[in-house]
């Protein structure tokens, strides 16, 4: 009986379920699913854990899209004028506005094509590569700001 009285205290006082750094360490790095369990689930394309170059992507899309709008800003203010209608219009409201609705809408997004990674679209190529796709044309948009920008000053 006393052994099991210290389990149970042992066990009352440590709950897994309680949210720490641990928690987030050991679900990033040392978790163990990362494949269905049965073949009869490969179906499914819901997974707790995704694969860290997903986490790269999606970070390095925001602070490339942070850039895109600071540099838009900056290249405006120089006499340049935003190419994308949609764009356009919301510069109308003010550059917080136009700011805000930027990041929003990339940050939707990201969070969608991170959700769907595992899928794959028309049943030919994953989800996860259009975050590819994204951020890579990402780079190439703001390497070409840059380069407008370094002409015009």
């Amino acid at each position: 009986m006393d052994a099991s009285a210290a389990t149970l205290r042992s066990r009352r006082s440590a709950d897994r379920r309680e949210f720490s750094w641990r928690t987030v360490v050991y679900g990033f790095a040392l978790s163990r699913r990362h494949a269905h369990r049965r073949t009869a689930d490969s179906d499914a394309i819901f997974l707790d854990w995704h694969h860290p170059w997903l986490f790269f992507l999606a970070t390095g899309t925001m602070l490339l899209s942070c850039a895109d709008a600071f540099l838009t800003l900056q290249l405006m203010d120089r006499g340049m004028i935003e190419a994308n209608p949609f764009m356009n219009a919301v510069m109308a409201h003010g550059t917080v506005f136009f700011t805000s609705t930027k990041l929003a809408m990339t940050a939707f997004g990201i969070f969608v094509l991170v959700f769907l990674a595992k899928a794959r679209f028309m049943n030919r190529l994953r989800t996860g590569l259009f975050l590819t796709m994204f951020f890579t044309f990402y780079c190439c948009l703001v390497c070409y700001e840059l380069v407008s920008l370094f002409r015009i000053s």
